[in-house]
């Protein structure tokens, strides 16, 4: 078994301040994140990370991902403390993706569970 960075480190990009010691944090502190990527093809993966008005009221952290197969995702926060809310669109992105991911399981998915049962030679 090949040991790869993590998803998170390879596919996030930036756009505002974050600090490299922030950055690192914030890999480590995603990995619950980097968890449900990896169900995911990894090279097919896309975060971006906006921070826009940092350190004002105004502040606004949006987390977007785009995997192909599936519509953008996207989550936002507006807190004034950027480690809440980065932990807060960390966790919505986590929800999201376990949502989409969840629709497309037959298990999970009647029409798609009617389908392979349909299709089996054993039924």
């Amino acid at each position: 078994m090949t040991d790869h960075p993590p998803i998170v480190a390879e596919a996030l990009t930036v756009h505002g301040t974050l600090y490299p010691d922030e950055y690192a944090a914030l890999i480590e502190h995603w990995s619950k994140l980097d968890h449900r990527l990896r169900s995911f093809d990894r090279h097919s993966i896309g975060l971006d990370l906006h921070v826009h008005d940092r350190d004002t009221s105004s502040q606004r952290v949006i987390l977007e991902a785009t995997i192909p197969g599936f519509a953008p995702f996207v989550a936002k926060d507006d807190s004034r403390d950027l480690g809440a809310s980065l932990n807060h669109v960390r966790d919505e992105m986590i929800r999201q993706l376990g949502d989409a991911k969840n629709k497309t399981e037959p298990r999970n998915n009647r029409r798609l569970r009617r389908t392979a049962r349909r299709s089996s030679p054993d039924v």
